[in-house]
């Protein structure tokens, strides 16, 4: 098992480039069973969730070649034989469910155990389900499987009680071969349905209004295959827009697009750090008297929860007192007790974290409780006095190509070692 092994203090300058966007990903694989064709994903990100939705294809007959080189995906669902996926390998990534929908509605019937994932708290799949059933599919839950059969699926209108991104993909993929017309309201507003869309429509859907409240589908008798290029990843641009601030520095980051990064470019100049936005890329100067500032994390177009834990780090650093107040995961503090080994002022309070700043953090061993709480006590570490070790960092490993490598390039004194 690796660590990350960061010696704090080091100013950041240069140029670093974002990779495309796991939570875009992960469905568009998902997605690509569809058609029973062959699908190309180009500038895949290289992560290790993209490794283990692979496996669970795999387990189903798909035919998937990654090359690391080039960062190319080639998906071949022509010979999809079994309706059953690996229980082992679902219950390591929560995002596999997503193959339920896709499967319904290429097959009529699917069978997959309850998903895992990080610790974060409660992500109830009931709205995945009630969307299956609103189409027409027979669900049902025990023994920790979900199965679903249905001999046709039917358009409807959906509702959904919350705006859920993984419930919004996964009837959209369960739609998009239904009898007639599906609507999805309050439905995720989220960058990557819109480009879970895009990819469904270059197949040949005829999805209108993805990246909206109201989504509507008409379904479509078959799917072809196609070749896709996600979105950049607007979580791991807020991560190093974060590294410059918490470090006090100046850098270049290629790869981000404005309209998904509005929140995490609001708070921050709310802070006092200055963003200036060039097309496609951005400098983002944090050498400067930073204030506290006080967030709420929202569904999109909200500040994201993905960004919760890397703020944290940052306003420990912040002079006065911040407050963060979280709505969506009732687990997603944890990251503060380890924080407070590296000399944090933070007070939990329900679901609101009320955040001192302090002189100095001082480095230690930590470990990573998930996947974002992981990247902010590396960026904890790079603002620290002294050595910090990020144990478990293959939660980070799930969200971030090569992070330690992209922090070098740009001066951080930061190495991976093994346990």
């Amino acid at each position: 098992m690796d660590k990350i092994i960061v010696r704090g203090g080091k100013r950041l300058e240069g140029e670093v480039n974002i990779s495309t966007a796991k939570n875009s990903v992960l469905p568009i694989i998902a997605a690509s069973i569809l058609s029973g064709d062959k699908c190309i994903i180009e500038s895949a990100p290289m992560l290790e969730d993209v490794f283990v939705i692979s496996d669970v294809l795999r387990t189903i007959s798909t035919e998937i070649d990654i090359d690391s080189k080039t960062n190319r995906i080639l998906i071949d669902s022509s010979n999809i034989k079994d309706c059953e996926a690996s229980s082992e390998l679902v219950k390591k990534m929560r995002a596999s469910f997503l193959i339920m929908g896709a499967m319904i509605s290429r097959f009529g019937k699917f069978r997959l155990s309850l998903p895992g994932g990080c610790n974060i708290g409660t992500r109830p799949i009931d709205l995945h389900l009630k969307g299956f059933s609103a189409l027409g599919a027979e669900v049902s839950v025990g023994h920790g499987y979900v199965e679903a059969q249905a001999k046709k699926l039917i358009g409807n209108k959906i509702y959904l009680d919350f705006p859920s991104v993984g419930a919004t993909e996964n009837i959209m993929m369960a739609a998009v071969m239904a009898e007639g017309e599906t609507t999805i309201e309050n439905a995720a507003e989220e960058p990557e349905i819109e480009d879970l869309a895009k990819f469904l429509n270059s197949m040949g859907a005829n999805i209108i209004g993805a990246g909206s409240g109201t989504i509507h589908i008409i379904g479509v008798k078959n799917l072809k295959g196609t070749t896709h290029k996600p979105i950049y990843d607007r979580i791991e641009a807020g991560t190093f827009m974060t590294a410059a601030a918490i470090t006090r520095s100046k850098i270049k980051i290629n790869g981000i697009d404005e309209r998904h990064l509005k929140p995490v470019i609001a708070k921050l100049t709310e802070a006092g750090v200055n963003i200036k936005i060039e097309g496609n890329s951005m400098v983002i100067d944090g050498d400067r008297d930073l204030k506290p500032i006080d967030i709420k994390t929202m569904p999109y177009p909200g500040f994201p929860t993905d960004m919760q834990s890397q703020l944290s780090g940052l306003l420990c650093t912040v002079h006065g007192t911040s407050i963060i107040t979280e709505t969506i995961f009732e687990n997603r503090f944890m990251h503060a007790s380890e924080m407070k080994r590296m000399g944090a002022n933070i007070k939990i309070d329900g679901r609101s974290a009320v955040i001192e700043g302090v002189d100095r953090l001082t480095g230690a061993e930590v470990r990573a409780t998930d996947l974002r709480a992981g990247a902010a006590l590396v960026l904890c570490g790079l603002a620290a006095e002294g050595e910090t070790e990020v144990t478990d960092i293959y939660h980070v490993d799930r969200g971030y190509v090569n992070i330690e490598k992209k922090l070098k390039g740009l001066g951080a004194d930061i190495e991976r070692a093994k346990m």
